[in-house]
């Protein structure tokens, strides 16, 4: 009996044991537990088992664990480190909370979504939360005043909405609160001002409003700030400037407004950004008063004035920007002494004078752009003295003389623009000492003496632009084809004379412009070898042979000029293979034969054959059928020659009085009705279009934006689509500018305007009728055939972003689409996407209305802030066409919900969607769609990308 009693009490006190190793341990259960909640595609938390580690006593066997922290002894678990681990998924606060010891919790990095846990603020004894770069989203949870000793809360780049959390004010200890890169919104809480120890202040870059406080002043302690990129109004309070320990201060695009406040008591400022603002007046003299200052940068503002002669004084400064302002005067000779300057950015303000000559030489510059100014005079001879200079902004100025003497043996230089300006001596640049140059502009200058043969050894140029330089002369250095990253080489109007160099090796260029020159000799026919070239201007020149067949074998050739030349022989007949050719012009050479019937020729119109005496066929004149002559029948002497011959005089005595009877009728059918033709059109008579318009038949789809939609047959053949519009008589001078303006855009992803046909106050547009359907059929919202594989989508989704781009950078000014929906994208003969009703939403609200101003060329290329507006509504537009395509039409308008929703979630939709996307290439591409489409339709046009750099993303 007392065996078994003892044998229990043996029992009962080893499980009493195995009961406190099991009690002391929780934690590493509610680790095991949080793992559960946790997606790791990496698996990197693959020791997180529980057989793993050791526990005795009261050691904790998770203190073994990757990411874990715990004290020397194990007893307690104080760390956990999760950053950076690709980890996604959506937490309870079950298991986090649990963690009651937790001093350090590290989240950041990864792709965490939904809520953030309210139960981390449970514990009580953290001191730093860093959550920065996840996906938390809802409003900021509350009871985070309860964590008295926290010092760190990093949630920057998270997807939080609603306002500011204000309990965080209330924390004393607090040293760090980054709040950027979500979507707060509303005011910044005026408690913000009160925190005792807070150091560094960042709440850039979310959906901020209302005006700054002016509490903030009263951040004694506050040595780092962040706070723009948001909406505010108003104005910068002056009370900022009482910030004592302040070093470093961004409120950057922010809509602030109102002068510049005196901030010269800020003794230890380093750093401030002020740009993308509304800020008026002159820059306060007492800037030159903070000596500290290092970066000053105070562009895309409206200030005015000078620049302060007191900016002398800022001995440390290294960058100093006030580009696109409205400053005047002249660059003070102080700024030249400053010793540690590196970059000067003073563009586009209305400075005038010389440069101070001593620029350069008592700094290590290394970025100078003062472009589109008024400076005169030379260059500073020392402007490279340092040996650091690596970007030379110089262009649209008045500058004169020569350059060699400042950038010739500048060997640090990568990037050179000088264009547009009054610059001679010989061709400034010795390539041979150069070998980092990537971008060369001296064009529209009076530069002589050719280019250099050493340019072959600039082995990293990737653009070169000399043309307008009218007396450069001498010939083409041979080997520049071989440059291996060259991609534009323009020599427009140089007097440049000799043969073209052979193409032996033209890997990269994809541009190459040579017309108005003196060029003779033929085109080498290894000129098929350029396989990315895109665009070939060979036009008036002298260049002689026939025009080698090779180049229908440039898969990326758009444009090919060779007009006025004095090439020979027949139209090669492939070029009818090349379906990315835009604008073909073989005008006024000696081609003969006809022209192949292949509707590529058709459409590039009459202007790209006429001055070809003995070319004929569509779009030119027919050919004439030679006809036998008659056997027995002689046009010779005697009676029956006189009677031939007099028969043919009547003849041409009649034919002239029918002419000049049809040229009389055809001016008085001019009198209210004008055609006018762009490039793929014809050269119609006026009773020929008015005939073809009168068949005119409805398409099969209907546009909203137009007052009326048919086809039409003109005589040729062609068929093109009808619009009508309207306007009052006085507008007739503004909109037929604009439709000029849409008329000579031209691009494969562009539906093309071929002609105009109107009176003053009526008129007809005619379009390129393309038969096979537009987007939405594509995508089977109606019935018709889907997209098919993610290939064929994403060839739709390029063709949409190249031809936007192209109307937003590539005309001048640009043309916002205004109407771009999954009805305005119709395919060609190939399947390629084109761009339809551009520019027309425009003219369809005119009835009685003033056309936009911003949207006629007035000839300075600048673009104001209404046609910004149209832009960006485009980009947002752009996004939602993208969502669209990769949703099969299922999303619609669904960009701003789409916002808010975990990035995750979304791109499996995606995934799901496109069954072709099984690949890896191809989910790297849906990942990439989604996400430009997400940055397209950000509520914040600012915050929106340009369509240029839409198109660079979505090249990778």
């Amino acid at each position: 009996m007392e065996v078994q009693t003892v044998t229990r009490s043996i029992i009962a006190f080893m499980f009493l044991i195995q009961f406190k190793i099991f009690a002391a341990d929780p934690y590493s259960d509610a680790l095991l537990g949080l793992q559960s909640e946790i997606l790791d595609p990496s698996n990197s938390l693959s020791d997180w088992i529980t057989g793993s580690g050791q526990s005795s006593g009261v050691r904790i066997k998770a203190c073994s664990w990757s990411g874990i922290t715990c004290t020397r002894n194990s007893s307690e678990l104080i760390g956990l480190d999760l950053s950076g681990k690709s980890l996604f998924g959506t937490l309870s606060g079950k298991y986090v909370g649990a963690l009651a010891d937790l001093v350090d919790l590290n989240l950041s990095d990864n792709s965490f979504s939904g809520r953030l846990p309210m139960e981390i603020f449970n514990l009580t004894n953290l001191k730093i939360i860093d959550i920065s770069r996840n996906n938390f989203s809802d409003p900021f949870p509350g009871g985070i005043a309860v964590v008295r000793q926290l010092t760190v809360l990093d949630a920057f780049s998270n997807s939080f909405s609603g306002p500011l959390p204000l309990e965080i004010a209330r924390l004393d200890s607090l040293k760090v609160l980054n709040l950027a890169g979500s979507y707060f919104e509303g005011p910044i809480p005026p408690e913000y001002g009160a925190f005792k120890s807070l150091e560094f202040l960042h709440l850039a870059g979310n959906s901020l409003s209302g005006q700054i406080p002016k509490e903030l002043g009263s951040l004694q302690t506050v040595e780092h700030m962040e706070i723009g990129y948001n909406y505010y109004r108003g104005s910068i309070p002056a009370e900022l400037g009482n910030m004592s320990n302040l070093q470093y201060l961004d409120i950057a695009q922010a809509n602030l407004s109102g002068p510049v406040p005196d901030l010269s008591n800020l003794t230890r400022l380093e750093s401030l950004f002020l740009f993308r603002n509304q800020l008026t007046g002159s820059i306060p003299l007492s800037f030159g008063n903070i000596n500290s200052l290092v970066n000053l940068d105070l562009s895309d503002n409206f200030l005015t004035g000078p620049i302060p002669t007191s900016f002398a004084n800022l001995k440390n400064i290294s960058l100093l920007g006030l580009m696109y302002n409205y400053m005047n005067g002249t660059v003070p000779e102080g700024i030249a002494e400053l010793p540690l300057l590196d970059t000067l950015l003073i563009w586009n303000n209305f400075f005038s004078g010389p440069l101070p000559q001593n620029l350069g030489n008592n700094s290590q510059l290394k970025w100078l752009d003062v472009s589109t100014n008024n400076f005169t005079g030379s260059v500073p001879p020392r402007i490279c003295a340092g040996g650091k200079l690596s970007k030379a902004m110089l262009f649209s100025n008045h500058f004169t003389d020569g350059l060699s003497s400042a950038l010739s043996n500048c060997s640090s230089l990568v990037r050179l623009r000088v264009e547009d300006n009054s610059f001679s001596d010989s061709f400034p640049l010795k390539f041979n000492l150069l070998s980092d140059m990537k971008y060369v502009d001296i064009s529209r200058n009076k530069f002589t003496g050719g280019i250099p043969g050493e340019i072959s050894q600039a082995v990293n140029l990737q653009y070169f632009n000399v043309s307008n330089n009218r007396n450069l002369g001498e010939s083409i250095p041979t080997g520049i084809w071989s440059l291996p990253l060259l991609q534009k080489f323009s020599a427009s109007s140089c007097n440049i004379s000799g043969y073209l160099p052979q193409f032996d090796s033209c890997n990269s260029i994809s541009v190459i412009e040579l017309n108005k020159n003196h060029l003779s000799g033929v085109i080498p026919e290894h000129v098929s070898n350029c396989r990315d070239l895109e665009r070939l201007d060979l036009a008036h020149n002298a260049l002689t042979g026939s025009i080698p067949s090779e180049l229908a074998n440039l898969s990326r050739l758009n444009i090919l000029d060779l007009s006025h030349n004095k090439l020979t022989g027949p139209m090669p007949s492939n070029f009818g293979n090349t379906s990315r050719l835009a604008l073909l012009n073989v005008s006024f050479n000696n081609i003969s034969g006809s022209i192949p019937s292949e509707r590529i020729f058709t459409m590039m119109g009459p202007n790209a054959f006429i001055g070809n005496p003995l070319l004929c066929g569509a779009p030119l004149q027919p050919c004439l059928k030679i006809v036998p002559p008659v056997a027995g029948y002689r046009v010779g002497n005697g009676s029956s020659g006189k009677l031939a011959w007099a028969f043919v005089l009547c003849s041409g005595i009649v034919l002239i009085i029918m002419i000049v009877g049809a040229l009389f009728l055809h001016r008085r059918s001019q009198v209210q009705w004008k055609l006018v033709y762009f490039s793929g059109l014809p050269r119609f008579k006026a009773k020929n279009i008015l005939r073809s318009l009168s068949y005119c038949t409805p398409t099969e789809t209907e546009a909203p934006s137009s007052k009326l939609l048919c086809k039409a047959v003109l005589p040729t053949g062609i068929t093109v689509a009808v619009r009508k519009i309207e306007w009052e008589e006085k507008q007739k001078k503004v909109i037929w500018g604009y439709i000029n303006q849409i008329g000579n855009a031209r691009h494969r992803n562009l539906i093309r305007l071929l002609g105009f046909w109107g009176n003053n106050c009526e008129g007809y547009l005619l379009y390129d009728y393309l038969p096979n359907g537009n987007l939405t059929e594509k995508m089977g919202t109606k019935g018709g055939s889907s997209l098919g594989n993610w290939a064929a989508k994403y060839k739709v989704i390029s063709g949409i972003v190249r031809g936007l781009c192209y109307l937003h950078h590539d005309c001048h000014p640009p043309i916002p689409h205004g109407d771009l929906t999954v009805n305005n994208i119709v395919f060609d003969e190939t399947m390629e996407p084109q761009l339809a009703e551009f520019g027309l939403k425009y003219l369809s609200q005119m009835n009685g209305d003033a056309l936009p101003r911003t949207f006629i060329f007035s000839g300075t290329g600048e673009t104001d802030t209404g046609v910004e507006k149209e832009l960006s509504t485009d980009i947002y537009s752009c996004g939602e066409l993208l969502l669209e395509v990769l949703t099969n039409g299922r999303l619609k308008n669904s960009g701003e919900v789409l916002q808010s929703k975990p990035q995750e979630a979304v791109l499996r939709e995606m995934y799901n969607e496109n069954a072709g996307g099984c690949t890896h290439a191809e989910k790297v591409e849906i990942k990439l769609v989604l996400q430009v489409a997400l940055m397209c339709t950000r509520s914040s046009p600012s915050d929106r990308p340009s369509m240029k750099d839409v198109q660079k993303l979505l090249r990778g």
